[in-house]
């Protein structure tokens, strides 16, 4: 079902970077280093000119038909940032996120 799953802070820098392990695995961290700098730039652009509201509209992230994908991922990365030891910004190591994310991989395969 997933290639690649990225979880990104707030600031525009991956916490978390998990592929499939193939021989692009380098072309899939790309990808998603490339895709932060996109969306860098369209907020640098808001700040400089009085940019329309729709223009940042980056596009629909996932098909609609993978929402449960994305829940169970989100559903995930809210208990770790409820984890009290959890430090908000810092790289995710966590093996039941690790666990979770990897079942979500092994269904493409």
């Amino acid at each position: 079902m997933a290639v690649c799953i990225a979880v990104i802070a707030k600031e525009n820098y991956p916490l978390y970077i998990r592929s499939v392990p193939t021989e692009n695995e380098l072309k899939f961290h790309y990808t998603v280093h490339t895709s932060l700098d996109v969306v860098d730039e369209k907020i640098s652009a808001m700040g400089k000119a009085l940019v329309d509201q729709r223009e940042l509209y980056l596009g629909l992230l996932y098909p609609t038909e993978d929402y449960k994908m994305f829940r169970k991922l989100h559903n995930s990365y809210t208990d770790i940032m409820c984890n009290p030891f959890y430090n908000p910004g810092d790289r995710i190591q966590s093996r039941a996120f690790d666990t979770m994310v990897n079942s979500m991989m092994m269904q493409v395969c």
